[in-house]
């Protein structure tokens, strides 16, 4: 059955990259990207990230298995403009997706075709939308939500998304461009649910892998009584 899922490396305070870049000089020299590098070590460190980017060496670990599942897993991907635009150089005619991306975007284009059975598909009437067609041409493969950070709170908000895999990474950034922001428009006492379904420690990460539920209210419990939840809070 076709899952939407996201994976996302994340700092242990929880942000996925630096302090967003103005665009004033070169996003490599970045705050931003300095950060995104940090949490994204483990990754371009495995031999499934470099082979799937036509590199050699890394490391034939515990990470990169998780690297090659993933990319097993997907059949579409669902992707926001900035990525997109930021990666369509350095991808090359051969992008490392060999699938369906569509791009979550207001500003439309041609749909581009490209090496490896990678193509663009620009999506100018919302993300339910893309994930709609992304799920329609997945044969049975989840579709995952590649990213960056705002796309993947925007699944989320809309109830899309049913899998989430955090990959925390041992490190205590401060500052920079978090995952869950307020931009959830969760109540003052809701939240969304999640449940852990697995765990893989290593040195480098912890991959954390949730069942993502439905929006909930926060409910007070009886502080240690033994009865459980109590009052619903409204």
């Amino acid at each position: 059955m076709t899952k939407v899922t996201a994976q996302v490396s994340v700092s242990v305070d929880g942000f996925y990259a630096g302090p967003q870049f103005d665009g004033d000089g070169d996003w490599i020299d970045s705050a931003e990207s300095a950060a995104f590098f940090r949490v994204t070590r483990w990754v371009t460190e495995a031999t499934a990230w470099r082979e799937r980017q036509g590199f050699t060496g890394g490391e034939q670990d515990t990470n990169s298995d998780v690297i090659a599942e993933t990319f097993a897993a997907a059949g579409a991907y669902v992707m926001g403009r900035r990525m997109a635009d930021g990666g369509e150089v350095p991808w090359g005619d051969d992008p490392p997706f060999r699938a369906p991306v569509f791009v979550v975007t207001h500003r439309p284009r041609q749909r581009l075709l490209r090496e490896g059975g990678t193509s663009f598909t620009y999506v100018t009437d919302g993300v339910a939308s893309a994930v709609e067609q992304a799920r329609a041409v997945a044969g049975g493969k989840n579709v995952a939500v590649a990213g960056g950070g705002s796309l993947v709170r925007q699944v989320l908000k809309a109830g899309l998304l049913d899998e989430l895999e955090l990959h925390v990474v041992p490190v205590v950034l401060g500052t920079g461009l978090r995952l869950f922001d307020a931009d959830l428009d969760l109540g003052d006492k809701e939240a969304v649910e999640l449940t852990p379904t697995r765990v893989i420690h290593t040195p480098q990460v912890t991959h954390i892998r949730y069942a993502v539920g439905g929006r909930a209210p926060l409910v007070l419990d009886d502080r240690g009584r033994g009865g459980g939840p109590t009052v619903t809070a409204n």
